[in-house]
Formats: C-alpha cells, structure tokens, sequence
C-alpha cells in the first residue's frame, strides 16, 4: 500500500488538521481548507451458529436472534463512511486548526428507516493550537488516546473485521473487543509535547463516563444476570495518556505504552434516587503496551491491554459488578485483559496480505459467581488481501472466524465466520 493510502486512513480516522493528510485543499484568505474523507462499503456474507442464550459482552453471533443463522448484508466496515472539513492557519507564530465531520452509514434497509435508525454519527468536532518547538493542545471530540494505535495499527482498518448481524450499526466492529478496547470518540483537552528526536507523548483530560452494563445484584423480580444501567457523578475528570518513540532504517518501527484512570463516584442503579446508603464509589484503570515494526514489505503489530474495571470492547462495559444491593451496593471491578499479534506483507502486485490473532478475556470480579453469562473471552482470526487499484481506491477481501465463551458452566459459546468483500476510496 502506498504512502498516499497510508496518510489517507490516518486522516480518516484522526483528521488531523494539516496539509500532511491532504484531500482536497482549498485557499480561503488567512484559512487553508481540506476537504476530505472516505467511502466504502462491503457485502458481507454471515454464518452464525449459537444458542438462544445470550452471552453479555460477546461479540461472535452478538444480535442473531436463533440458534443458526445465515445472513447477507451490504454495510460499511470498520471505518464510517466519511466527510471532513478541516481548517488551519498561522497566526501570531501559533499554528491554529480546526476540525469538522459526519460519518453516515452505508444501510438503507426500509425496515431501519420505519424502525427510526438514523444510521448517522458525527464523531469530531475539535480545535488545536501549538508550535513544533513547544507542543500542541486539543480541544474538543476526537478519537480516544487509550487504544487509539492499537486501532490505527489494525489491518481490518481498511476492511470490516468482526461483522455484527445487525445492519444497524454504523459501522463492524473489526478487532475491537477481540483484541483491544475500542479508543472512541471522547470529549477531551489534550496536550501532546513536540516531537523530541522521535519522542512524543500525550496527556488528556477526558470527559468521564458512566459505566455501562454493569450487573446489578439480585432484586425482587430481579436476575443477578440480568445487565443493569448504571450511574455515577461526576467530580473528577477521566485521565488517558500515551508515550511512544519512532524510529527510521532498515527496520522501522514505534513502540508505546499507555494508561488511562477514572474515579467512579456515587455509583447507582438507574432510577435510584442518590444518597449515602444506595451508592458506592470506584476506580478504574487501564494500562498497554504496543510494538509496530516494518522490514521491506513485511510489517508486524503486536499489542497487549491490562484493565480493572474498564471492562472490555468498550470502555466501561461490563467492567462493574455489584456484590451488594440496589439500597447498599458494593461495586467491585471485573479484570480484563487481551492483545493481538498481526503480520502483513505487500507482494509485487502491490497487494497487501495480511493476518491477525486477537482476543479479550474478562474475569468475573470478587464474589460473584461464577456460571453466569457474562463473557469469559472473545477470540478472532481475520485473513484479507488488500489490493491498491488505484492510489485511491482499495479492493478488500476479508475472513474471520470469532468465537466468544462464556462464564456459564453449560456450553454456551457463540461462533460466526464473515466473508467480506467491498472497496474502500479516499479522498
């Protein structure tokens, strides 16, 4: 894959604000605009095979609603379809910017128009401002910092990865939740210090979150299965951080590490009025590390996660569990761990062949117990060929075997196969 490609997907996903991720560039006065983006779409052909039991946080056969399911949807894949307005300017020796985007999905099943799918995200919205001699700020919504290379690193990128059943979705999930905690888009003021001979880092104050689909205890009419909303206030701001170091030659390559913190405070059921004697307090924390390295043709990304309470695919889902009650709970986290290994090589077509390894285990936390449906792990094989018809344009072919277990003593595991094929232009 070309240089062009490369920047392209980087620019999709990140957007950053500058002529390094050209599209299509328009002079406006003071103002330099870029106007850019990416279209895609892939038929996706499903074959589904599960029980009627529900597996919490399992991503293999996720929405089939029967025991086997064959399916054929025409979607978009792990990237949204794309369109980005992007600004910058020097003024007063501060390089200023700013970004823009909506990312509506490729669906248009009738069936998602009647039942009120809008199939439409908008993920950006954010502005910078820095030196190359002191560092840059972010302000605003944008890619998350934890897990954001683990996805930037993943081949399925370009492709579609983990398909879910559902054609709702905006976008397939790829290695997300099989792999690594998917980065997502967080409401952030980030600052990232100037690259030091290949040394940069980043530091972000985020938006905190509520955790989601934690498990309430057992209440009258109540299933200690059954996944709860929750909620929390919010008196202090989440943390994530990145440090990495770059190098060029012969073999080039980054290598980084990162972590992420939040403090959970005055957690509740949903529906529970807050006081002293129904809500709990507790804290989540993440760390990575990661290794992208190329040789020539061949490149390689090896990547692990080690959490307490972020839970798994998402951040904070599933990550809690309550040992106490909806009047007197008593949360306790959930350890998750996973990581993927990835080896690609471009043959003389140009074409890039490519596999994955990935997978995410989540522990059942302190006290709760233990045959229960809650995933246990979520495993994926992806294999794709990615041909560059033009520097624009990409042909993708993809298949990938996942299966998810379960902590519930029965067998209850989920497994789906997904062949893709689509393209994927940019501009």
């Amino acid at each position: 894959m070309n240089n062009k490609i490369k920047l392209a997907v980087a620019g999709a996903v990140l957007s950053a604000a500058t002529a390094g991720n050209a599209g299509i560039i328009i002079p406006a006065g003071d103002w330099t605009l870029d106007i850019g983006g990416n279209v895609n779409a892939f038929a996706n052909f499903s074959d589904t095979d599960r029980n009627t039991n529900t597996i919490v946080g399992g991503t293999a056969g996720a929405t089939a609603t029967g025991a086997d399911e064959d399916d054929v949807s025409v979607t978009t894949g792990l990237l949204p379809n794309y369109l980005s307005v992007s600004g910058s300017t020097r003024q007063n020796d501060v390089d200023v910017a700013f970004t823009i985007s909506i990312q509506p999905g490729a669906a248009t099943s009738g069936s998602l128009q009647q039942n009120g799918v809008t199939n439409q995200e908008n993920r950006q919205a954010f502005m910078t401002f820095g030196d190359k001699s002191w560092g840059t700020f972010k302000l605003g919504k944008d890619l998350g910092v934890f897990g954001s290379n683990a996805i930037l690193n993943d081949m399925t990128l370009l492709g579609v990865g983990g398909a879910h059943v559902n054609r709702s979705n905006t976008t397939t999930i790829g290695g997300i939740g099989t792999g690594y905690i998917y980065a997502d888009w967080r409401a952030q003021i980030a600052y990232t210090t100037p690259n030091m001979n290949g040394f940069q880092a980043t530091i972000a104050m985020m938006q905190p979150w509520d955790p989601a689909g934690a498990t309430p205890a057992a209440v009258t009419g109540g299933d200690a299965n059954n996944v709860g909303t929750v909620r929390n206030s919010h008196n202090n701001p989440g943390w994530e951080a990145q440090a990495s170091y770059s190098w060029t030659g012969d073999i080039a390559g980054k290598v980084w590490v990162e972590t992420m913190y939040e403090d959970m405070e005055d957690i509740t059921v949903s529906g529970q009025t807050l006081s002293a004697t129904n809500s709990d307090n507790y804290s989540a924390d993440a760390w990575g590390i990661g290794a992208s390295l190329t040789s020539g043709n061949l490149g390689v990304v090896a990547y692990y996660y080690d959490a307490d309470g972020v839970g798994t695919t998402g951040k904070f889902a599933n990550g809690l569990y309550n040992a106490g009650s909806t009047t007197a709970p008593n949360w306790k986290g959930r350890d998750s761990d996973g990581g993927y290994v990835q080896a690609t090589y471009v043959i003389p077509t140009g074409t890039k062949l490519g596999v994955s390894y990935g997978v995410s285990n989540l522990d059942t936390a302190s006290g709760e117990a233990k045959n229960i449906a809650l995933v246990d792990k979520n495993e994926r094989w992806t294999v794709g060929a990615y041909h560059p018809l033009t520097k624009h344009l990409n042909l993708v072919a993809e298949y990938t075997d996942m299966e998810s277990e379960t902590h519930a003593t029965a067998e209850k595991d989920h497994e789906s196969q997904v062949i893709s094929l689509g393209a994927i232009l940019f501009f």
